[in-house]
């Protein structure tokens, strides 16, 4: 979340931001008269405890003096002073309840490099990578590879959970379990810590990374207030939630495997062919624990280790940088990587790789101690590294032949044991 401070003393700034990622104002209106009635309670009841500090300093002297009525007079004094101080401190406790939940709605601030703009169609175009592939056949989607042999079984992933649920079966299955354990490996191989992470979390620890309070329509959770992860974000920048990190031990990277749970409920009739956008889905994500002078140069290396997965495949793609209208809740800056897929004869979102800067880390309270002992609060940054499905689906439809079968890329051929499927 933002710091206070730095919302009351730049208010115009945060209002240009809401307007510019396309958010209404009128939170922060409520949130600065809230922080108003906040602070004028506060100093009032710091007011009141002075005082009643100084009738107590009296109330001792009068009694030393023998001088019980006065003291008396003044005990009484000290009473309803002391009321008022209950009262103020009970409608402090109704506005702070406000306040915190309100301030855990605004969203952060897009970095001074980041492009103004609605929405995706201003997103800007940073470079490409390889050439969509000219079929000398007409490509089949990926729905449809495999289905008559029931390798992609939509049906009965229907049947067992409604709609946008799919089973994987044989090579494609493996296929997945392929895709995983590369990305796994490659990650872990150039300096990250590789995590298995709990798949279900609590409601403090989701809402340090931002999903909570606003975006809760889109989580599955349980009866006892758990909820399912919608990405291994949440349980990577989770795991120093209340900590302290000394400054010689970061950065902190880590690569962790999950399956993903969306409800998905801003995205009826998107995507909604196929495996592009499930209920369910796994991924390799990608978080860094940084010094604030580093987050900047971490965004771009951590592109750049989601783009050499995409790179050892042999998948072309284009890196966008994302105007403020598109910008995730939590992010200041963001890079999306699109795969190219013949399917939709067009680029596709496979990874999505986020500086936070200090909104995370503030909602956490991730510290790290500085050479001089003081403490601040770090920098967090998040990418997929990369989402497995969507990469499985790159790869049926880019390597597939023209009889009706799949090339395995060559880093997954000591995977999958074979060179084709299907």
């Amino acid at each position: 979340m933002l710091d206070i401070k730095y919302v009351r003393n730049n208010i115009d700034e945060v209002r240009k931001s809401l307007i510019n990622r396309n958010n209404s104002t009128e939170i922060l209106d409520v949130l600065i008269e809230l922080d108003e009635k906040r602070r004028i309670l506060m100093q009032s009841a710091q007011e009141l405890r002075a005082e009643r500090n100084e009738s107590s300093k009296k109330v001792s002297v009068l009694m030393k003096e023998g001088k019980k009525e006065e003291a008396s007079e003044l005990i009484e004094k000290s009473k309803e002073v002391g009321d008022k101080i209950k009262n103020i401190e009970e409608e402090l406790k109704t506005i702070d309840d406000e306040y915190n939940l309100k301030l855990l709605y605004i969203p952060n601030m897009p970095d001074s490099d980041v492009k103004v703009g609605k929405d995706e169609s201003e997103n800007v175009e940073l470079r490409k990578w390889g050439e969509p592939k000219n079929f000398d056949f007409e490509p089949i989607p990926h729905w449809e590879f495999g289905v008559s042999d029931e390798l992609l079984d939509f049906d009965r992933g229907s049947k067992l959970s409604g709609s946008r649920f799919t089973v994987l079966k044989g090579d494609i299955a493996r296929l997945e379990r392929a895709l995983m354990n590369f990305m796994m490996n490659t990650h872990s191989s150039k300096g990250y810590t590789e995590v298995l992470p709990p798949h279900l979390v609590t409601r403090e620890t989701i809402t340090s990374t931002g999903q909570l309070p606003k975006f809760e329509d889109d989580l599955y959770s349980t009866k006892d207030d758990m909820f399912l992860i919608p990405t291994a974000e949440v349980t990577l920048v989770g795991m120093h939630r209340n900590e302290i990190i000394e400054r010689k031990d970061l950065p902190k990277r880590y690569c962790g495997y999950s399956p993903c749970y969306r409800r998905e409920a801003g995205s009826y009739g998107r995507d909604v062919r196929g495996i592009i956008r499930q209920h369910q889905f796994d991924k390799v994500e990608l978080v860094w624990h940084v010094l604030p002078e580093e987050s900047e140069a971490s965004l771009e290396k951590m592109t750049s280790d989601a783009e050499y997965i995409l790179q050892q495949l042999k998948l072309p793609y284009r890196v966008i940088s994302l105007c403020t209208g598109d910008l995730g809740f939590g992010a200041a800056k963001t890079y999306d990587i699109e795969v190219w897929l013949p399917s939709y004869k067009a680029y596709k979102e496979i990874s999505s790789c986020s500086n936070t800067r200090d909104f995370q880390a503030r909602r956490a309270n991730i510290r790290y101690r500085d050479n001089d002992n003081s403490l601040a609060y770090l920098n967090t940054l998040n990418g997929s590294g990369l989402a497995v499905g969507r990469t499985l689906v790159a790869v049926l439809e880019n390597y597939q032949t023209a009889d009706g079968k799949v090339e395995v890329p060559e880093v997954l051929v000591p995977y999958m044991g074979k060179n084709i499927i299907g």
